[in-house]
């Protein structure tokens, strides 16, 4: 999977998908995620998820599904994984936020980020950012309420 150099077709869907992340709703879905969205507990986590009407519900739904929808385009062989994890490091983030509660998120929802995971699993340099960005929430005030 990460042998190959990347071609124009690859450089065209990153730049796809960070256009796609520029969308004004999913800005604010973003952001709130990176940066409001700590849950210390399943039951915090499923709070959200559960709140069916609220915003936080559609954008913890639009992230996780951006980043799991852009890691299945990797895993599939449609976009050069290489070029997919030096140019990202927000799903990693992610991963190693929800890392923690992930045995019991997924007594619930089995496939939660588990394509982001095959992706982790799969890249050593993936496995580093993951590892960077579980470090830096440690070190985080609003990870650790």
């Amino acid at each position: 999977m990460f042998e190959s150099l990347a071609t124009h077709a690859d450089a065209d869907l990153i730049l796809k998908l960070y256009e796609l992340r520029t969308e004004a709703t999913m800005r604010e879905a973003r952001a709130w995620m990176a940066s409001r969205f700590f849950p210390q507990t399943a039951e915090e986590f499923f709070a959200v998820t559960t709140a069916r009407t609220a915003p936080e519900n559609a954008w913890f739904r639009q992230v996780t599904s951006y980043w799991e929808m852009a890691a299945a385009l990797v895993l599939h062989g449609a976009l050069n994984a290489e070029l997919f994890v030096d140019c990202n490091a927000e799903p990693f983030f992610l991963y190693a936020k929800f890392l923690p509660l992930l045995p019991e998120i997924r007594k619930k929802m089995p496939g939660f980020l588990i394509k982001v995971e095959q992706l982790v699993e799969q890249s050593p340099v993936a496995q580093a950012k993951m590892q960077q960005a579980a470090n830096n929430l440690a070190a985080m005030p609003a990870a650790r309420k």
